[in-house]
């Protein structure tokens, strides 16, 4: 690691520390200012709070509840989302029937569906599974698609001049030029799966963050939110970071990464 870059990495930790010393501080201070402090606890309620949900298990319980949904409807949606990205960039037949469906589609958030979910698949597991596989589907099915439909005509044809197959020409031209679109797709997918499964454990969870977000309210446990809250952002965001730093490190060889 050369002197700058470990100069770029020290200069970035300390903006995150400043940044996030004086967002805290600030909430401390407003905390103690609010006319019920009960609707705005401190980060030091909140944290201690944290604690005990930690110590009593009911935390684990609940993060164990929502990461394990969301990876499940996060892979399901990534595996459709990539067969149909493939299917519309490379042949036009399908792209012209299954584009409209999915332009439509993606304009409807997940919530909209809960109603219906629950109407046809019951409350189980199977239904908010299903609610996060649908908010991922049609993001990565769209970089997909745009991945496979931008290959450069030049390759395409080269492979062809040195007799390659179909099937040859998809795995050694094709997909190479499309994982960076797919990860792409896939990462902003996972946020949108952290965005959608508070709304996916509205449909009679007992579990999962978004269950201890909701619930709070009924005994005005305001503390009890805000660590779901907190706790939904953080694996969040260290999933995120592990997703990127994995596809990077494994698919190095296409050149899959941002800097980010």
């Amino acid at each position: 690691m050369t002197s700058r870059a470990a100069g770029a990495r020290w200069l970035r930790l300390t903006g995150y520390v400043v940044s996030v010393t004086v967002v805290l501080t600030l909430w401390q201070y407003l905390s103690a200012q609010a006319i019920i402090p009960l609707l705005f606890p401190s980060p030091v309620s909140t944290f201690q709070i944290g604690l005990d949900l930690l110590q009593s298990g009911q935390l684990g319980n609940d993060i164990r509840a929502s990461v394990g949904r969301i990876l499940a409807g996060f892979t399901i949606g990534s595996l459709l989302g990539v067969a149909m990205g493939i299917s519309m960039g490379s042949f036009r037949i399908v792209r012209l029937v299954l584009e409209p469906y999915i332009q439509f589609l993606r304009m409807l958030p997940a919530l909209a569906w809960i109603p219906t979910v629950m109407l046809w698949l019951g409350t189980d597991e199977v239904a908010k599974i299903t609610l996060l596989a649908y908010t991922t589907v049609f993001i990565v099915a769209l970089n997909t698609m745009i991945g496979v439909a931008s290959v450069p005509r030049d390759q395409l044809r080269a492979a062809q001049t040195f007799g390659a197959t179909p099937w040859q020409m998809f795995c050694t031209v094709k997909f190479p030029a499309t994982v960076g679109y797919m990860v792409t797709g896939m990462r902003l997918a996972m946020g949108n799966c952290f965005m959608t499964v508070v709304a996916a454990e509205l449909v009679a969870s007992d579990s999962g963050l978004g269950y201890l977000i909701f619930s709070s309210r009924q005994w005005m446990q305001t503390e009890y939110a805000f660590v779901g809250i907190a706790m939904i952002g953080f694996l969040g965001m260290f999933i995120d970071q592990a997703f990127h730093l994995t596809t990077t490190k494994l698919l190095r060889r296409y050149q899959v990464g941002d800097g980010a």
